[in-house]
């Protein structure tokens, strides 16, 4: 997908759907006749048209997005069986996928350029549209947010998910304005966060971290990710691939801990001196993260935050943990939806 923090097309723009790392990611999966893969977040179909390339594989393309769930239709069509495309989240694919063993699993994290695109979708402040910002069409939009939410709370998730070092002034401004009139579209909204956040004329737009951080709580990607690696952890079968690319720095950052903790034996402690003993669950195969070449960030330009992290399942039994350490801490959506100061 085509979004991140350091992108200057993050939120608006555009640009035709090119799948970001591909190549490298769809190679980290090592994909073979007769194995099983899931595309995580289908998009525009072009990582499990990269993994239908090799004959007898097979691929289950999962999308919240029915309109991309829609257009995949064709290439279903194209790989005669070889293809299942599943409308839901990707946290739930322990039970799409049910007992069947799973060779490879690739997300590729963040909004499509097809849902920034399209003005309706409220992803851009480039394109005047309502402020929605939802993937799936359920829970609340993001009017709905900016809506009810206190100060306090749009402040709190526009820091810590946009990283917008301007952000008590941005939940100001949204407060004032919208007791003269409510805040409904995306451009009512980028003007109000531009007249707050000055930037230079070669800097991202004013409006790209509120935006941001909006879509991300909207659409509670961060816990997603979380539950989607957990169930990942859960579903490879042994020596099986997993291939990340995330744009956002919060993303990679969940992805690097959930690696480098199930690469490694619980630590000891003074309140538990001996480890359990729980052997590692993956094995790192990417030392650092991978990143597009120039070549690719000409093609793509919002490929440029772009990181790519692959590890391979080890015979271990998935471990049980939870995953509240891989998340930062952020108002409650019950809360925000209730109004508070």
């Amino acid at each position: 997908m085509m979004t991140g923090s350091d992108s200057n097309a993050v939120a608006g723009g555009l640009a035709r759907h090119i799948p970001v790392l591909a190549r490298r990611a769809v190679g980290w999966l090592n994909v073979h006749d007769g194995g099983l893969y899931i595309d995580a977040t289908f998009g525009g179909g072009g990582y499990t048209r990269a993994i239908l390339a090799t004959p007898g594989a097979r691929a289950i393309g999962i999308d919240r997005d029915r309109s991309a769930i829609a257009r995949g239709a064709a290439l279903a069509g194209e790989a005669q069986g070889r293809l299942d495309l599943v409308e839901d989240r990707f946290s739930n694919l322990q039970s799409i996928v049910e007992d069947a063993a799973v060779d490879g699993i690739v997300f590729d994290l963040g909004v499509s350029s097809m849902q920034i695109d399209e003005a309706a979708r409220g992803f851009s402040f480039r394109l005047d549209g309502p402020l929605d910002m939802r993937m799936g069409g359920d829970g609340p939009s993001a009017a709905d947010i900016v809506a009810r939410a206190g100060e306090r709370d749009l402040a709190a998730i526009i820091a810590t998910l946009g990283e917008e070092k301007h952000a008590r002034s941005v939940a100001r401004a949204i407060v004032r304005a919208r007791r003269a009139q409510p805040i409904e579209s995306t451009a009512a909204l980028a003007d109000i966060v531009a007249r707050v956040v000055h930037a230079r004329p070669d800097a991202i737009h004013p409006a790209t971290r509120t935006f941001q951080a909006l879509r991300i709580f909207v659409n509670d990607e961060l816990t997603e990710l979380a539950r989607g690696l957990a169930a990942a952890e859960r579903v490879l079968k042994s020596s099986g691939r997993l291939a990340v690319v995330a744009f956002h720095s919060l993303e990679d950052r969940i992805v690097k801990t959930f690696l480098t903790e199930r690469s490694r034996a619980p630590a000891a402690s003074r309140h538990r001196p001996e480890p359990a003993s729980a052997p590692p669950t993956f094995r790192v195969l990417t030392r650092r993260p991978e990143t597009p070449d120039e070549a690719e960030i000409a093609d793509n330009p919002r490929a440029r935050s772009a990181k790519l992290r692959a590890a391979e399942r080890t015979d271990a039994e998935a471990r049980s943990g939870g995953i509240e350490n891989l998340l930062p801490r952020l108002p409650l959506l019950a809360d925000v939806m209730r109004g508070r100061p």
